[in-house]
């Protein structure tokens, strides 16, 4: 698979998640289309959204509820594409947004894998590929960014490390696509800064491409510790999304 194939295919995944074509993400001028339910959509996606911005670097292309449509058209296109994602002039869509009991909730960016910089790392301890049956009692909080308990059944792989017969660190994917599946991956804190996140990473990436799916990966654009272990392990920055919700639903995480 190449650099350009693994991109047209998170394009189309992208595509699918927002109700547009992929060719609207190579677009120069910003679009916005109406959102929908679909069944190929990201699995943990919660779908119609009501305010989606979705930008590979030359447009936004927003999916949105009919009434912010005007809005949300009026604010990409008064903003360069960047500042569209940041304050000072992200307050302008939230003020809108929280005048129909929303905000803005979620904020990422998503990695790639790099074929010319992929290649499955080392560490000092032992590395063991693992399936479903072999992780089924890791659903614990060490392991929570590797395995997600809400959704056990798109669990599908992942590599574990270990001193001895101590599990040290994991990484997992999920299907969350059928093209693609997205990795987590946690460390322990005492093992930290040897090598074994990007290691585990980077093998793990090997491996789900291998099986001829696209391995991605997410990470807040302030969590500077996954944006680097995403580049050492051979990912590149690939698209950025932001996503609004009910206000109830964002005040709950700040409890």
């Amino acid at each position: 698979m190449t650099n350009q194939e693994i991109l047209d295919i998170a394009m189309q995944q992208s595509a699918i998640d927002a109700n547009c074509r992929k060719e609207d993400f190579y677009l120069q001028e910003n679009k916005v289309v109406l959102s929908t339910e679909h069944p190929k959509a990201r699995k943990y996606l919660t779908l119609p959204f009501y305010c989606n911005l979705i930008s590979y670097g030359n447009n936004i292309v927003a999916s949105v509820h009919p009434e912010i449509r005007e809005v949300v058209e009026s604010y990409i296109n008064k903003y360069p594409i960047e500042h569209c994602f940041e304050t000072p002039n992200l307050h302008v869509l939230n003020d809108e947004l929280q005048r129909r009991n929303r905000r803005i909730c979620f904020m990422a960016e998503y990695f790639l894998p790099d074929i010319q910089m992929l290649k499955a790392g080392e560490c000092d301890f032992v590395t063991r590929l693992l399936g479903p049956d072999d992780f089924a009692d890791l659903y614990t909080a060490e392991w929570s960014n590797a395995l997600c308990e809400k959704r056990k059944h798109l669990d599908v792989l992942a590599v574990a490390a270990y001193d001895g017969n101590k599990l040290i660190g994991l990484a997992g994917c999920s299907a969350d696509g059928e093209s693609m599946w997205q990795i987590g991956v946690d460390v322990l804190p005492s093992y930290r800064r040897k090598g074994i996140a990007a290691a585990l990473t980077s093998r793990l990436a090997v491996e789900i491409l291998e099986r001829g799916k696209v391995p991605f990966y997410c990470a807040a654009w302030s969590n500077l510790k996954s944006v680097r272990n995403a580049i050492k392990s051979g990912f590149r920055p690939a698209w950025v999304e932001m996503t609004a919700k009910e206000s109830e639903l964002v005040a709950s995480f700040n409890r």
